[in-house]
């Protein structure tokens, strides 16, 4: 199974991470590629980045997803799913973002759930897009750790501990029952994090490596059974 991963912005070195990350979720016999276009927005921060990073989203996706080398299955890995409905509309493989896997994730194993994501100017697009999922009923609060996105590489030390804040207070005040990190520079805290709070952290790159081997397996018995 091949899964092709794209970072919608052009931070090459947290691409570098996301692939790593992923790698550590996949099941054995997944190859993971991960990428990221040559132009647009460094990091995504609410929706005019989102909005400007759609063009070199687009431009990669094309030139993975044609021909007959395509991938088996595809992540968007920026937590406002940036580009997500237009990709399915491009291919018929399972596609998911890493918003998406994660709500969906924390949904059926610990809900509600609360999400802690990094600037307040991102919380509209999550919130859109989890009442879009039909996921509004799981989901306790949508909270911002005030991080911006490159500080979570470049401060990881300052970024964990407001991170952890944010999480105590949504364990204190939103009666949630796990929580979503909600950026893919985070993916490398979940454990920590998990172990210091007690309660499920999901991060959306292993969540989304998870949906896709899924639907890609269930894909294949279907095949199977057609063709007997």
């Amino acid at each position: 199974m091949r899964i092709l991963i794209i970072n919608p912005n052009t931070t090459a070195s947290m691409t570098e991470a996301i692939g790593i990350a992923a790698a550590k979720a996949a099941s054995t016999g997944t190859t993971i590629l991960a990428v990221n276009p040559e132009d647009g927005p460094a990091s995504i921060q609410g929706p005019e980045d989102g909005e400007a990073a759609l063009p070199g989203l687009f431009v990669v996706f094309d030139r993975y997803m044609k021909g007959d080398d395509r991938f088996d299955a595809v992540i968007v890995a920026c937590f406002d799913d940036t580009g997500l409905t237009e990709l399915r509309a491009r291919s018929k493989v399972p596609i998911t973002g890493i918003g998406e896997a994660a709500y969906r994730l924390a949904a059926e194993t610990a809900a509600p759930f609360s999400v802690v994501t990094t600037l307040a100017v991102s919380i509209p697009v999550l919130e859109y897009n989890i009442k879009s999922y039909g996921l509004a009923v799981d989901c306790a609060r949508v909270r911002a750790s005030e991080i911006p996105v490159l500080d979570l590489e470049q401060h990881p030390g300052r970024a964990l501990t407001r991170i952890g804040s944010e999480i105590a207070m949504a364990i204190k005040n939103d009666q949630c029952r796990s929580i979503v990190l909600g950026c893919a520079g985070m993916a490398d805290m979940a454990q920590v994090l998990e172990k210091t709070y007690s309660v499920p952290v999901i991060e959306g790159v292993g969540a989304a490596v998870a949906w896709c081997e899924s639907k890609v397996a269930a894909s294949l018995v279907d095949t199977e059974t057609d063709n007997p």
